[in-house]
């Protein structure tokens, strides 16, 4: 248990310093502790894992449970991982059936 709460609150020491955008459709919805996160695959890439803030960050971005379900259209912006054999991102942004929800506005970056 103890090296599992360790590598979930890894922070962003894992992924790439540059944002890059990920558009796909939504496989899965995890909303659970110790991090929100949802599978989404994309037309050339296949699936790819999306990490969202803890529980409270995603909330008080807007998302919560029902806010996307499996099928729905999704745009996200965030940091990859750095082996980029890992099909994996963490979010700061998530564009939902035109619904914008900002997990870590303060690491948004406008360019």
């Amino acid at each position: 248990m103890t090296a599992f709460a360790a590598f979930a609150h890894h922070g962003w020491t894992w992924a790439e310093e540059k944002q890059t955008e990920l558009t796909g459709t939504i496989r899965t919805v995890m909303i659970a502790p110790p991090h929100p996160a949802l599978e989404v695959e994309t037309a050339s890439d296949g699936v790819w894992k999306v990490e969202l803030g803890n529980p409270r960050q995603t909330e008080r971005s807007g998302f919560v449970e029902g806010s996307a379900n499996p099928g729905d259209e999704i745009v996200v912006l965030g940091n990859r991982s750095l082996d980029q054999d890992e099909k994996r991102m963490k979010a700061v942004r998530i564009t939902v059936a035109g619904k914008v929800f900002d997990i870590y506005p303060d690491r948004i970056e406008t360019n």
